[in-house]
């Protein structure tokens, strides 16, 4: 169960960011609609260190806020070593996460792959002081895209569907060629014996996009929600044999704060959110209008009819 990108982001940084980021420099957040409460139960929402997780964490951070608690954040934490363990003592109470990734950090032996396989192990194999709550549709996890042409001549709509398409290249990271849920699974999950493989190191960034374009590959391994799969009208193959472990984003609460409340103000959030929104959040933080993710945050709440 692999997901480069987290694991690129777990060793970036650790000793600096952690020192920072848990040093009790936090930022306190409130919505109107709350209880008005004079005694508002805490809660300390942290996050990993990028983007969209910041974005996360303030969605759910929010949701809280406009509930009645006092919330505050500890953004950018780092790296999944780091934050995990904050976590688990309580230093931190809510952190986003990606299903598929943190099962393969509490369980080094975890095989499950599905959405419900995944939720299932992680449920058993996180300690006892931590507790998830339901997991959103909204995933961040490899997935392999066509240009929206290659697609229609070829008529493809999923991973299998490509082994009628001629010979063809897959662009990803160095390390896909030999990873389990890499080269080798299109070759004996679904049976692909049509493909080469193309090393370009930037995990589905601006190199891969251009030989997608170019057509110097046909296929590119590109993270599920970047915005450059909706600028460029690239089509996702679906993976209907589970190549790619689920990565559903999915709030961690520390046991010590979790509670009926806090459990129906999160299930609501997760309930709403889509890998399409988390595509538009991306975009609308990372691109041209460098919106401040507690501000996109903010109207992705009132749009979905959570906060007013």
């Amino acid at each position: 169960m692999f997901n480069t990108k987290k694991k690129v982001l777990a060793i970036a940084g650790v000793a600096t960011v952690a020192a920072l980021a848990l040093a009790g420099c936090s930022s306190s957040s409130s919505l109107s609609g709350g209880s008005g409460s004079s005694a508002k139960e805490s809660i300390v929402v942290g996050s990993a260190n990028f983007s969209e997780n910041t974005i996360l964490a303030q969605i759910y951070g929010q949701a809280l806020a406009a509930d009645g608690f006092k919330v505050s954040y500890k953004p950018n934490i780092g790296a999944r070593a780091v934050y995990f363990p904050a976590l688990e003592k309580g230093t931190v109470d809510l952190i986003p996460e990606y299903s598929g990734s943190i099962l393969s950090f509490v369980d080094k032996s975890a095989v499950a792959t599905s959405p419900d396989d995944v939720n299932a192990a992680l449920a058993k194999a996180l300690p006892s002081t931590v507790v998830a709550y339901q997991s959103a549709e909204a995933a961040d996890s490899d997935s392999l895209n066509v240009t929206a042409e290659f697609a229609k001549t070829h008529s493809l709509k999923s991973i299998g569907d490509l082994k009628n398409a001629g010979p063809i290249t897959v662009a990803a990271n160095p390390e896909f060629e030999t990873r389990p849920d890499g080269l080798p699974a299109l070759k004996s999950l679904y049976g692909l014996d049509n493909i080469t493989f193309q090393a370009i190191n930037d995990s589905g960034g601006p190199a891969t996009l251009k030989a997608l374009l170019d057509n110097t590959v046909q296929v590119a391994d590109i993270y599920s929600t970047t915005p450059s799969i909706e600028e460029n009208k690239l089509v996702t193959l679906t993976d209907p044999k589970n190549q790619f472990a689920s990565q559903q984003v999915i709030p961690l609460v520390n046991k010590k704060k979790a509670s009926s409340k806090v459990e129906a103000v999160l299930n609501k959030v997760s309930a709403k959110l889509t890998t399409k929104d988390l595509l538009a959040l991306n975009a609308e933080v990372s691109g041209d209008k460098k919106t401040e993710p507690d501000v996109a945050a903010k109207d992705w709440l009132k749009s979905a009819g959570l906060v007013k």
